[in-house]
């Protein structure tokens, strides 16, 4: 391997020396610049400055370093093409082999809150993608790594003699991922920048996300699956949880972990969810943490088994006591106190999380994606503050304070149930969910049958207008005292009409809140 030559420039500096070493001792010439020539020449490792390979030195305050035909020539150059080669002779091109690239960590700059637009503007790399690019390109000729995690494998082939063309090629396609992943974040950070003016759905749309896991398999067992992440996730989403204890995640556990997370995010007070196949099939809110998590359990006691928990609230060794009486896959939340872990800890395949917490009824605007064949539909996540103050009632019997309240807790909760929804609430307790049903009235009948007896004195949220009074009048022969619906039905009037006759208070919120 004598009289090849490799160009060493990176950010990410983890295993560098070692790769470097190794390469020198095979006869390799190592090209670098900057810090990563510092500290190769720190460990020993003799470097040539790229300054004294091209004959031109870095300026622009390292802008403009290794933007130079002597470097770009000598990556790109054909080995196989006569007419490349002449070239690179007459303009004194000396071939690189290797390229071992990675960028400035642009994501790094801009998770700090003090970040200005100008900084993160600095900390854009020129150089460096253009070399992986040219590499990935001439990937025939020239070995591109961008992975630290690669290194190691790539010198046990040079060690054998030439790393194998099928191994170049998937070099090659892991750098225009590493280039397009870089590409994207800029994007996204550039265009949230806007304020009030930015631009939600921009012309082309970037996603960055890198693998954080494979999973055992998907919804069912005979589907591959994965878990990809965002570079810079909020401290309050499922994807920067931090795992105490217990088994891996599943598909399932991150998909219902997200959804009750989302849920138990939207309360002030002590709250608890309970999940199960995206859908809440027990949420409680009470003073204490304990009793929030005794009324979701006691909402649906049987649906419950098996399910995710999510609270609000740190747990306490009371709260703790409670969850342990029943097999549950995850519980998270903001925290765990010391004896809530010990009592925990008996149940060793049960995972707990915990998860930031963001300020209840944040508006902040994010995006929900939904794939379909061939595209990709992009909308802005449901946020809501429930102000009561634009709620209209159009009913003479106006709902009692304990009415409104749970009107409102039931609100909360009907709009993270599939659609058609129907949530039946009493004293800050789910007492029946009808959830993805075809017809309303269906949604209703379920929630109804699920309340039983309690229903009397209950009160019902509909995640959208009645198309027509059956649904009404199954909730006023139970006793439903109080309904919340968006209204803008033709046929409004006749459930309105049909709440005067019975004394059911009814109020139109003029929001819909479909969840397919």
């Amino acid at each position: 391997m004598k009289g090849k030559r490799a160009l060493i420039s990176v950010s990410n500096k983890t295993g560098v020396v070692s790769f470097a070493r190794e390469l020198e001792t095979m006869g390799w010439e190592i090209l670098s610049t900057g810090g990563t020539a510092l500290v190769l020449r720190e460990e020993g490792i003799q470097v040539r400055d790229v300054g004294d390979y091209t004959g031109f030195p870095e300026i622009l305050e390292g802008r403009v370093k290794t933007l130079h035909p002597r470097v770009h020539g000598a990556i790109l150059g054909k080995r196989d093409s006569s007419l490349h080669q002449e070239q690179m002779r007459e303009h004194g091109i000396e071939a690189i082999d290797l390229v071992a690239v990675n960028l400035y960590p642009f994501a790094d700059v801009i998770s700090k809150e003090s970040t200005t637009l100008e900084e993160a503007y600095e900390n854009i790399d020129i150089g460096g993608p253009a070399m992986v690019r040219a590499a990935a390109k001439n990937y025939h000729n020239v070995i591109v790594v961008v992975n630290p995690d690669r290194y190691s494998a790539i010198i046990e082939e040079l060690r054998g003699g030439e790393p194998s063309p099928s191994m170049r090629y998937k070099l090659s396609a892991e750098a225009f991922s590493h280039t397009a992943y870089y590409d994207s974040i800029i994007s996204n950070y550039l265009h949230q920048q806007d304020g009030e003016e930015k631009d939600l759905f921009p012309t082309n749309l970037t996603l960055p996300y890198t693998k954080a896991q494979e999973l055992r398999y998907g919804e069912n067992p005979h589907q591959k699956a994965a878990f990809y992440r965002e570079p810079l996730p909020k401290p309050s989403a499922v994807a920067a949880a931090r795992k105490l204890r217990g088994k891996e995640l599943s598909f399932n556990n991150l998909n219902d972990l997200h959804a009750a997370w989302e849920l138990v995010k939207e309360f002030s007070d002590p709250t608890a969810v309970a999940m199960k196949h995206a859908n809440p099939c027990g949420v409680g809110s009470d003073l204490q943490l304990f009793e929030a998590y005794r009324k979701a359990h006691d909402a649906d006691p049987v649906s419950i088994f098996g399910g995710i928990v999510a609270l609000n609230r740190q747990v306490d060794e009371e709260t703790a006591r409670l969850l342990n009486r029943i097999f549950l896959e995850a519980i998270a939340a903001p925290a765990f106190s010391p004896p809530a872990l010990d009592i925990l800890s008996f149940r060793k395949d049960l995972r707990l999380l915990e998860i930031g917490l963001e300020e209840a009824g944040s508006a902040e605007k994010e995006l929900d994606f939904k794939k379909i064949g061939g595209g990709l539909l992009v909308q802005e996540s449901l946020k809501e503050d429930y102000d009561p103050a634009n709620w209209k009632l159009v009913t003479g019997r106006k709902p009692t304070e304990m009415e409104m309240k749970d009107l409102l807790f039931s609100l909360r909760v009907v709009k993270s149930v599939n659609s058609n929804a129907i949530v039946i609430s009493k004293r800050q307790q789910t007492l029946g969910i009808g959830a993805g049903q075809m017809s309303r009235v269906g949604a209703t009948r379920i929630a109804l049958e699920q309340a039983g007896e309690n229903a009397r004195g209950s009160v019902m949220a509909s995640d959208a207008f009645f198309p027509f009074k059956d649904a009404v009048e199954l909730a006023a022969a139970q006793g439903v005292t109080a309904i919340v619906q968006p209204g803008g039905s033709n046929r409004d009037e006749e459930s309105i009409e049909l709440c005067e006759n019975y004394n059911i208070s009814m109020l139109f919120t003029g929001r819909r809140y479909f969840k397919h």
